[in-house]
């Protein structure tokens, strides 16, 4: 009777729902008992905070209100990592629906889903980017974080210290398997930057909290949305992580060299944050921002706020046709800005026609936005010449010759984490950390000398 009662109430709502998605086939390796969820940008693409109904037959129903525009969504089995993909498990792009004002029913097929094996899903990261911490803690909010960082290919080799991106939505910027809609390709551009002449950057990506991304991203609360948690969120990026990485990391650590980038809710935080910490962070890439969800506290806050933006550069960018309030909000924010000290100069807006509120279109910008954001900031190596300093290992003792004076030195793995600071000699010089067996690099006299430990 209960089963009837419920298929009774599917039904209703299949009639009678502006949209309706109806999941009529899963793949035959879906696990048993699988909550199916849906995420699009109706609900702030939260993986696993939409639950579908199952009928009991095999079909499972959602309901999406009545909107404008156009309903971007894709189906997970909770999160990012077991979303939905093509046949031979590779990526799809986000399934569509216009919304028309009457009732639509839609019947759909899911074919396969990530994270369950098979073919089509290799890591493309690059061999520069590495895991900071699997379980990084948020003190600010209790919580624990994976966070990423990519190193510019010549970290290891050289002694340069590099301005530095903090970028949210961390499991969308360097890898297929992680990112729910193929990634923003960042390794890779900044890679082919780097060979083309690029000084180089180091970035920090903060993977979003599931369920918790639109708390977090969010610095005040929306009544049928939720958020609130934004301000400890960022106070955690500017004042926990960020001294975390200049202690760690060969960093300039000046306001000049550091940024803030997102996208949609991510480029409202990282607004959000280059406004309350403008003396720690000086540029900002704000792609397709999701002003809208507190549209009228951003901007009181913006009004009612101290902070010196004449040194702030900050780089706009958003399709055209991603909703009817894009472009003006981005305007209202702009010129909000400019009333505490952001100059003509330091600001770019980019409207596209073709822009499309997913990564696909994010990659395709990043470039410029990076470009443009260092673009006026002083970064060069000084032109020292090398010399031939030769460097072995064995039983913690640092084996030194070629060197013209004394000179201090200090011990980094391959990570960039710094190891051990020394005063070396030409001969012996003993090391007090014991060393596990890899490769390791030597920084003095301005050359970075790589060794191994055995």
């Amino acid at each position: 009777m209960k089963k009837a009662f419920l298929l009774l109430v599917l039904i209703s709502a299949y009639t009678f729902a502006q949209i309706t998605l109806k999941i009529t086939s899963l793949p035959a390796n879906t696990p048993a008992a699988s909550t199916i969820y849906v995420a699009g940008n109706f609900n702030g693409w939260n993986p696993g905070s939409t639950a579908m109904v199952a009928d009991g037959l095999g079909n499972y129903f959602y309901t999406i209100p009545e909107g404008t525009g156009v309903l971007e969504y894709k189906f997970t089995r909770g999160a990012w990592s077991s979303v939905e993909a093509n046949a031979t498990g590779s990526d799809i792009q986000n399934r569509t629906a216009n919304f028309t004002g009457a009732a639509q029913n839609l019947s759909l097929t899911v074919q396969s889903w990530k994270g369950l094996g098979g073919a089509g899903n290799p890591s493309t990261a690059a061999s520069n980017v590495h895991i900071l911490s699997n379980n990084f803690a948020i003190p600010q909010l209790n919580r624990n974080r994976k966070i990423w960082i990519y190193l510019p290919p010549d970290y290891e080799t050289s002694t340069k210290t590099y301005p530095v991106i903090y970028m949210q939505d961390g499991q969308n910027l360097f890898d297929n398997v992680t990112s729910f809609s193929g990634e923003w390709q960042v390794d890779e551009t900044l890679n082919a930057l780097f060979a083309q002449g690029d000084y180089g950057a180091i970035v920090i990506g903060i993977d979003n909290g599931g369920g918790s991304r639109i708390d977090e991203y969010t610095p005040w609360n929306n009544p049928q949305y939720g958020g609130g948690e934004g301000d400890l969120y960022m106070h955690f990026v500017a004042e926990t992580l960020k001294p975390y990485v200049d202690s760690n990391y060969r960093t300039r650590p000046g306001k000049e060299y550091n940024a803030l980038i997102g996208s949609s809710l991510g480029a409202l935080i990282s607004n959000y944050g280059g406004v309350k910490y403008s003396q720690t962070f000086s540029k900002i890439g704000s792609f397709s921002p999701a002003y809208w969800i507190v549209n009228n506290q951003f901007n009181n806050y913006i009004t009612n706020s101290t902070a010196d933006l004449s040194g702030t550069r900050i780089y706009f960018v958003a399709g055209s046709g991603e909703s009817s309030t894009v472009v003006n909000d981005i305007q209202t924010v702009k010129n909000n800005l400019q009333t505490k000290g952001l100059t003509a100069t330091n600001t770019l807006v980019k409207i596209d026609s073709y822009g499309q509120h997913n990564e696909n279109y994010w990659k395709g910008e990043f470039s410029a936005a990076y470009q443009w954001l260092f673009q006026t900031t002083p970064l060069k190596t000084l032109n020292v010449s090398k010399k031939k300093i030769n460097v072995g290992f064995e039983k913690n003792q640092l084996h030194i010759n070629g060197l013209t004076k004394n000179s201090s030195a200090t011990v980094y793995d391959l990570s960039g984490k710094m190891i051990e600071k020394l005063e070396l000699k030409n001969g012996s010089n003993q090391v007090t950390n014991p060393l596990i067996k890899g490769p390791y690099i030597l920084q003095m006299e301005n050359e970075s000398v790589r060794f191994m430990a055995k």
